[in-house]
Parts: structure tokens; C-alpha cells; sequence
């Protein structure tokens, strides 16, 4: 389960920097930061990557179901990453690329569900489950079409949202390759050993070496017995 550690590192990334776009005050220390204002745009490279301090009213790429729906995308949110955090531990001896791509998926989750659950009381703009994802890093793309909205730039996304699309990346890319690698070793194995079977010198040998070490494990077993006995 040391894998956990990506998601608790991306959920803390995650955080900051929303924290940071975003501004926050800390009343008994006296101390605010104002963050950047809402629709501000800063060039980082040119045109090309700029910070853009935007609010995701609902699902992805910006796209708002209405505030009957919000509800539901949060708990769906959070049963999604309980259920995230159950199966990576239920997976906990597989394949590290398997591992390391649930870690990613459940580290996005939980960091875009805090803004969903805990934003709108904390920042006092909505009840708890109504609040709005920060997003923030703008990349220019070429025009596309998406839910009926046509896009000049990459729709403006956040740490959490890299995180799951790193994830689901690794499942497609490593996993797959992974479990392909598996597959052909089990075939060679099991070819192998039906090769020998077919073979009476090589299954001949593969008893008598059975039987010496089934004839070494008895005397062992027995030489035991004496020790215990003669004490």
C-alpha cells in the first residue's frame, strides 16, 4: 500500500495550488491572500500556457448539469473514491503499473472532491456538496467540438484532473502491456511442461527428481522425530 503515498501527495499538490490560485485568509493570524481574481489570466508561455483562474460549476471541460445534479455528482464522487481506496488495497499484490495507476485515478478524486464538498461552506458561497472546482492551467489547442461547444483552447483543468488522465494513461499504455507479457509467459510455461510430459526420458527425470526430493524431505522429517525423542 506504499502507492498511497502518490495520492496523498496529489491530493496535497493538488490543494496547494488551488489555495494558492485561489487566495485564502487566516482571520487569528490576520493574515489573507488574495490568490488571483476570477477570469484572470496570466501568460507563463506566451500564449500557449497560461494560468486562468476559472470555476467547474459541474462535471468536466466545464460542463453544468444544473444544481439538481450537483448533489448527485458528489456523492457519486465520494463513493467513487472510497470505492478507489478499497480496491487499491485489495490490489495490493499485483502489478506495481496497476497499483500506481489506481493511485493516480484515486488521487484526483479525492482532490477534485474536497472542492465539491468542502469549497462552497469554506470559501461561503454554497452548502456542503454544492461547491465548485477550482481549475486553472489554459493551454492553447487546435478548434474542436465537445458537448456541442466549440473550443479554441484545451478546456482549462487542474492537478487532480492530470492525475486521472496520468492514471487511466498507465492502465492503457502499461497495464495492458503488462498483462500481455503475462499471458505469453504462462502459454511458454505451460507448453513447456506439456513438452515434457510428451517426452518419457524428460518425464522420467522429472519423477525420479520428485521422489529423491520427496525421499530427502521424509529422512529430514524423521531425523527430527529422534531428536525430539532422544531429548
Amino acid at each position: 500500500m506504499k502507492v498511497i503515498y502518490i495520492s496523498i501527495a496529489i491530493v496535497i499538490i493538488d490543494q496547494l495550488t488551488k489555495i494558492f490560485v485561489k487566495g485564502f485568509s487566516i482571520p487569528f493570524l490576520n493574515f489573507n491572500f488574495d490568490g488571483m481574481y476570477y477570469g484572470q489570466s496570466i501568460p507563463i508561455i506566451g500564449d500557449f500556457f497560461r494560468l486562468t483562474y476559472i470555476e467547474n460549476p459541474g462535471m468536466a471541460f466545464g460542463f453544468d448539469p444544473g444544481d439538481g445534479f450537483k448533489l448527485a455528482i458528489s456523492l457519486f464522487s465520494l463513493v467513487a473514491s472510497v470505492g478507489l481506496l478499497i480496491y487499491l488495497y485489495a490490489i495490493r499484490n499485483k502489478s506495481l503499473s496497476l497499483r500506481i495507476a489506481i493511485a493516480f485515478i484515486l488521487g484526483g478524486a479525492v482532490g477534485n472532491l474536497i472542492d465539491r464538498t468542502f469549497y462552497g461552506v469554506l470559501f461561503g458561497y454554497a452548502p456542503l456538496f454544492y461547491g465548485r472546482v477550482v481549475d486553472f492551467f489554459d493551454f492553447d489547442f487546435f478548434n474542436f467540438t465537445l458537448f456541442g461547444r466549440s473550443y479554441d483552447r484545451w478546456p482549462i483543468f487542474n492537478i487532480a484532473d492530470a492525475a486521472v488522465s496520468i492514471g487511466v494513461l498507465i492502465l492503457i499504455l502499461f497495464y495492458k502491456k503488462h498483462e500481455e507479457e503475462k499471458e505469453i509467459e504462462n502459454s511458454f510455461v505451460t507448453a513447456t511442461v506439456d513438452s515434457a510430459s510428451a517426452n518419457p526420458i524428460i518425464s522420467d527425470e522429472l519423477t525420479s527428481a520428485e521422489t529423491v526430493i520427496n525421499t530427502a524431505e521424509e529422512t529430514n522429517e524423521q531425523t527430527d522425530n529422534r531428536k525430539e525423542i532422544s531429548n
